[in-house]
């Protein structure tokens, strides 16, 4: 059993690394099983917040207004995971593909291997209806006080990993695996909405910030978009 590892759970604002974003990063390093540090960070995103995700995590756009910006979130977990070589987690493919893709639009990289919970449950349990994180939990009696928020979805990842390697002593399958994603390479923000980004804040007694010059063309429409909706139309 691998007992040094990253526990690892990202939220976001939806389902694609390419279009939606991380809004909270929760990792806990575990050497020799036993806690070693731990990172939490919110994230402010320029996309709005569906309901959906505020329901299902309680997190809400005025917790995200207190959050770092994400060039600084991604450079400083990237910082804090470098000398952890294999990752944890629940569906870990899901939160590398999104922590790979911020990376490399800030000119970083990310490559892991990575101990899948999810993947050890279908093998072990084919019988279970369910094997999400909280039935996962349900089943072995893991107490989950916090649901669907990242620290606490990374812990309940380790504690469930430790289960199933109790359960099952003589599996041979609790190793590590490559982790592969490809982002979609993002267009950047044309002149032209740079411009109309501009003059829209300006009217609305708003600064534009260096981190908007990393905008790509589509995160850039959704930012407009946004403060036409909430603030109204330029009049430029």
């Amino acid at each position: 059993m691998i007992t040094d590892y990253l526990a690892l759970d990202i939220e976001t604002t939806g389902l694609s690394p390419e279009k939606d974003r991380i809004i909270e990063i929760g990792a806990i390093k575990y050497k020799n099983g036993r806690v070693a540090g731990e990172f939490s960070c919110l994230i402010r995103t320029y996309q709005p917040l569906p309901a959906k995700i505020t329901a299902l995590t309680g997190i809400t756009e005025e917790m995200l207004a207190g959050g770092c910006d994400e060039k600084t979130a991604i450079t400083e977990f990237l910082a804090f995971a470098e000398e952890m070589p294999v990752l944890l987690g629940h569906n870990i493919g899901f939160d590398f593909s999104f922590l790979k893709a911020a990376a490399l639009h800030y000119g970083m990289q990310f490559e892991r291997e990575a101990l899948d919970t999810l993947r050890f449950a279908k093998k072990l349990h084919p019988e279970l209806e369910s094997r999400a994180l909280t039935a996962l939990c349900t089943h072995y009696g893991i107490v989950q006080k916090h649901a669907h928020r990242a620290v606490e979805d990374a812990v309940s990842a380790h504690r469930l990993y430790t289960a199933l390697a109790a359960e099952f002593p003589d599996y041979d399958g609790f190793v590590p695996q490559g982790l592969s994603y490809q982002p979609k390479k993002q267009t950047p923000m044309t002149p032209k909405q740079k411009k109309y980004l501009g003059d829209l804040l300006r009217q609305h007694g708003m600064e534009y910030t260096p981190e908007m010059e990393l905008l790509s063309k589509s995160d850039a429409s959704r930012l407009i978009d946004r403060l036409i909706f909430t603030k109204g139309r330029s009049a430029i």
